[in-house]
Parts: structure tokens; sequence; C-alpha cells
């Protein structure tokens, strides 16, 4: 998986969503801010107000903090494992060619340059065969993740959460060994690059006596070898030795030409080549099943939260549309949970209106407030007031100013954590405005929401008012 990958607004929410589902099976969080905001954020979908629920979680205990970390980290990790990688391809390249003696056996050359390039290939393609994750720790993928995870969490950071959400992600694709595999097809394929250039360069500047050497081996078994792996090679224009060069002792310099260029064919076609293949259709493979990196939201886990967004009544958002559902207005809450007190709480006013007025008694109010209208400003308020509990809450609304879906919601919100709420049309108004209000509350189900442009008259108790 590449690090520009992480960075996909989707994929970083399903990897936030997926983590606080391990966290929450140690317990549940405390998510009642979390959840309010899910609700008032005016999605629709269920999926995506369990998303939103889970970033603000994640935001709390700082899994989107060091999963930036992670990314941070991520290229520098790869490019030292790169650097490793490399350097032991040149360390092998330099067996190879860096002889005093400058004699080559070319199969122990080409086995040593193969043969942990063959072995971890095996391995991939059993990946893909057998249940997800059987050999994903044989994969740089799989080690560059992992190492990116405790570079960047440290011993007690999110990192191990991440990582099973990460790997449990790309699972349930059916990406993790393509994921990985396209970081270590890469790596590979660049080390096969450094190899061969390595190799070409004292190959073309230097002079080897290249052979093969055997103690209880037939020659003829070293000819069929060479001509068999040499088919591949000589498909794309590389030379095989005949069975006199191979059967020679000491070939002369065309027979020494021939044997570098096969050795360089092999190394190309069995080692580079399909590797570099490899990088394409993994990439081609991620970049299809890409979109499906999505929780499974048939598990139990999420099929409980979306039991309790269905259970909170949404409220609803209407401008007063022609043909709209007509809602009315939610029950406050039963007297037996009331607290004796009173809310004054100034919602959108005009920066050049005072607060708070002076015609509030001194000891009538508990509590008085003003706020812009804000996300932040109205979950901080909503919060008080569930804690508080007060039998009313007057609120002091602009009466020049045109109600909308969001005094509708915050209105029915705060219905919902008091005994009676009350409408007081500040400032300067006109008979048309105090109407427009009026009919405003009426028609959207809230006529039993009082309102009037005077103070003493909002503020008489249990009476119903007028303007």
């Amino acid at each position: 998986m590449t690090n520009t990958a992480l960075r996909e607004p989707d994929i970083t929410d399903a990897v936030i969503t997926e983590a606080i589902r391990w966290v929450e099976q140690n317990g549940p969080l405390d998510d009642a801010q979390a959840m309010r905001t899910a609700i008032a954020s005016r999605k629709t979908d269920a999926h995506a107000q369990i998303t939103e629920r889970a970033l603000q979680l994640g935001e709390r205990i700082g899994l989107q903090h060091e999963l930036s970390r992670a990314r941070q980290w991520a290229p520098w990790v790869l490019t030292a494992l790169v650097a490793l990688i490399v350097m032991a391809g040149l360390g092998l390249a330099g067996n190879v060619v860096g002889g005093g003696e400058r004699h080559i056996n070319v199969i122990v050359a080409l086995v040593s340059l193969l043969g942990l390039h063959a072995l971890t290939l095996l391995l991939w393609l059993a990946g893909l065969l057998f249940p997800p994750g059987t050999f994903g720790t044989a994969s740089l993928g799989w080690i560059w993740l992992s190492l990116t995870a405790r570079v960047a969490g440290g011993k007690r950071g999110q990192a191990p959460v991440l990582l099973r959400s990460i790997t449990g992600l790309l699972t349930r694709a059916r990406l993790l060994p393509w994921a990985f595999g396209l970081v270590s097809h890469g790596i590979w394929s660049l080390s096969f690059a450094v190899v061969l250039a390595s190799m070409l360069f004292a190959l073309a500047f230097r002079s080897y006596t290249l052979n093969w050497e055997t103690t209880i081996l037939d020659p003829a078994f070293f000819v069929r070898a060479v001509q068999l792996l040499g088919w591949a090679p000589a498909q794309i224009g590389f030379p095989v030795p005949d069975a006199a060069t191979v059967l020679a002792s000491t070939p002369a310099a065309a027979g020494q030409r021939t044997w570098a260029l096969w050795l360089t064919g092999c190394i190309t076609v069995y080692g580079l080549l399909p590797r570099l293949a490899l990088v394409l259709l993994s990439a081609a493979v991620w970049k299809r099943r890409r979109k499906a990196l999505q929780p499974d939201w048939h598990e139990p886990y999420y099929r409980k939260l979306l039991a309790r967004f269905a259970s909170l009544a949404p409220a609803a958002i209407v401008d007063a549309d022609p043909g709209r559902t007509r809602t009315g207005a939610p029950a406050g809450l039963p007297a037996s949970d009331l607290r004796d007190g009173l809310f004054v709480i100034g919602f959108e006013l005009p920066p050049d209106m005072p607060w708070p007025p002076a015609t509030i008694p001194p000891d009538a109010a508990t509590h008085m407030e003003r706020i812009d209208g804000s996300a932040p400003a109205r979950r901080t308020l909503l919060d008080r007031l569930a804690h508080a509990r007060p039998r009313t809450v007057l609120l002091a609304c602009n009466a020049a100013s045109s109600p909308d879906r969001g005094t509708e919601r915050f209105l029915r919100e705060v219905l919902a954590h008091c005994g009676e709420c009350r409408l007081w049309l500040a400032g300067p108004a006109d008979a048309t405005a105090t109407q427009r209000w009026l009919d405003w509350l009426r028609d959207s189900g809230l006529e039993s929401i009082s309102a009037s442009e005077r103070m003493d008259i909002a503020l008489r108790p249990n009476e119903a008012i007028a303007p």
C-alpha cells in the first residue's frame, strides 16, 4: 500500500472507523458528544454518521494525529528499506564480479542473485492461493508497514490498533497481497536494476573468466541447463552459449562475451522483468479494488450503532418547502426530571446588540449566554442544558432576521433538554417581522413555542403568549 493511498479521505475515514471498532472491543468510549455531532452533521446516510462518530472519537484519542505521523515517516522508512536492499544487491554483485582472481562461476552467480528473489516470489504467489495473512510477514511490504507503525507510534501509541485496522481492511477487500506486493516488487525491481547496472559496468571495463565447475554432475547436465535457462532471454535478443562453449574449459573471448550476456539476460528475464510486471499488475489491482476498502457494516458492532442512530429521532430540517411534511414540536422533559431555573440564550444576535439585556431581573436567571450559532458553540450549550435540565429556556433571536433551518433545528434540540422553550424577538421589529416569526413557527410545527417581542411578556410563567 502506498503512502499516497492513506491520504485519500475515504480510505483514511475507513481506517479510523475500523480502528475505533478495535478500540471499543476493550470497552465502549464515552460518545455522547460524538453521537450528537454525527446527528447534527446533516448526513442522512447512517454509515456516514457512524464514520463521523468515529472521526470525532479518533480525534479525541489521537488516532488522526498518529496516522498523520505515520504518513510523514512512511517515505523515510521506505527509503531506508530500499537503501538496505540495494546495498545487499550491490554486495551480491560485488561477490560475483569483485573477486580478486576475476573468475566467475556462472551457475553459482545465477543462484546467488536469483535464489532469495525466487523464494520470496514463491511465497508471495502462495499468498494469493492460501488464506490472507498466511505468508504476509514474508513480504517487504509488511516489513515496511510494521516498521512505519513502530517508528511513528513508539511504544505507547495507537500503532497496533491502526496496523490491525489497515490489514483488516486490506484483507476484506482482497488487497492484502497486492498492496504489500506493490511495495515489495518495487523494491526488488530497483534492487535488480542496481545489480545489473553494477555488473554491466564491471563486465564492460574489466576482463573476467566465466565458466562452470562440478565434481559429481555430468557435463551434459550443464549443457541442457544453459540451453533451457537461455531460451526465454534468447526471445528478446540475448545469446545462448552453444554446447562447445559450455564444454570448453577456457572459452575464447567471443565465448566469454556470450557467457556474460547469457548471465545478464537470465538476471533480466527471471529477476527484473517479473518484478516490473508484478508492480504494474499490483498497481492495477489496487486501483480497481481500492473502493472496497470499507468496514464490514454487517458486523454486530456496526449493527448496534445503526440501531442507536435509528432510535434517535433526527431533527426535521425544512425551510417551509412546498409539499413538505409538517413535524410537530418534540415534547420537553417530564416535570420530575426538571430543575428550577431559567436559561437566557442570545442566539445569532447582531454584534452591536447589547448583552446581557438590562430588563432581565438579576435573580431570575440561573444562566445567561450568547452564542454565534456555530456547531462547537451549539454543542457546548446543549451539553450544559443536558446537565442542568432547566424548567425554562428563553431564546433571544434577532427579530429583523429571517428564521431558517438552522434556527428550527436548534429550537428542537433545546426542547429536548428543558421543560419549556420561549422565544424573545429582540431588537427593533415591526408587526410584519413579528408575524413572519409566528407564521414560521406555525408552519414548522413549533406553534407550542410562545414568542413575543417584549421581554416582560416572554418571561411571564404559564401563560399563552401572543404578540
